[in-house]
């Protein structure tokens, strides 16, 4: 599973703002000196970037191995291949529709049975979206106070081209297309991901 410890020492490792992972900055390190000592072999690199796309969306090194290997099969790039699957996650498309403000928090909506896919509940955070899916909170998410803030807030980042909010539901989106690569709303390099499954 995702690491549990605090969220900006990680991101602050990583040296890239996760969104999904927390709405906080990171800001400066306090320890220049160790930072400076710290090799940044090519290994090390690859395994920064692979990193950075499972503590995003939260997922384990297992599944983000089974998500390489679908990518794998598919055509086109592998590596766009797989932030396309990932950003069609359930808990992703939650986060990205401003239902919740991170994707941890979209995954808990999600496991507690508080979304609606089509109009059916899913609680599998991992349940992979299409296009024409609708997605909605249920009548008991949205009495829900955080739920109802997030909503109020909107998408912590830019609502991507494949994502519609419902202009007479705040509480509800849908699926129009399929991710784009410029869509994924951090700083990753999806080809040192592919050599680092591939050495």
């Amino acid at each position: 599973m995702p690491s549990r410890g605090p969220r900006l020492k990680l991101i602050r490792r990583l040296g890239t703002p996760l969104p999904g992972l927390t709405r906080k900055e990171p800001g400066e390190s306090n320890s220049p000196v160790r930072a400076a000592r710290r090799r940044t072999s090519s290994y090390r690199v690859r395994l920064i970037e692979k990193q950075k796309v499972r503590f995003h969306y939260g997922v384990s090194e297992r599944q983000l191995r089974l998500y390489f290997e679908r990518a794998r099969r598919q055509e086109g790039a592998t590596g766009v291949n797989l932030l396309a699957l990932l950003e069609r996650r359930l808990d992703n498309a939650v986060f990205r529709l401003g239902l919740a403000p991170t994707i941890p928090a979209a995954r808990q909506l999600v496991a507690h049975g508080h979304i609606q896919v089509n109009g059916r509940r899913v609680d599998r955070p991992a349940f992979n979206t299409a296009p024409g899916d609708t997605i909605c909170a249920s009548p008991r998410a949205r009495a829900i106070a955080a739920v109802q803030v997030a909503t109020a807030a909107g998408p912590q980042v830019r609502l991507p081209a494949y994502l519609a909010r419902d202009p007479a539901d705040a509480f509800a989106g849908r699926i129009l297309g399929s991710p784009a690569r410029g869509e994924v709303p951090f700083i990753v390099n999806e080809a040192a991901i592919v050599e680092f499954y591939a050495r």
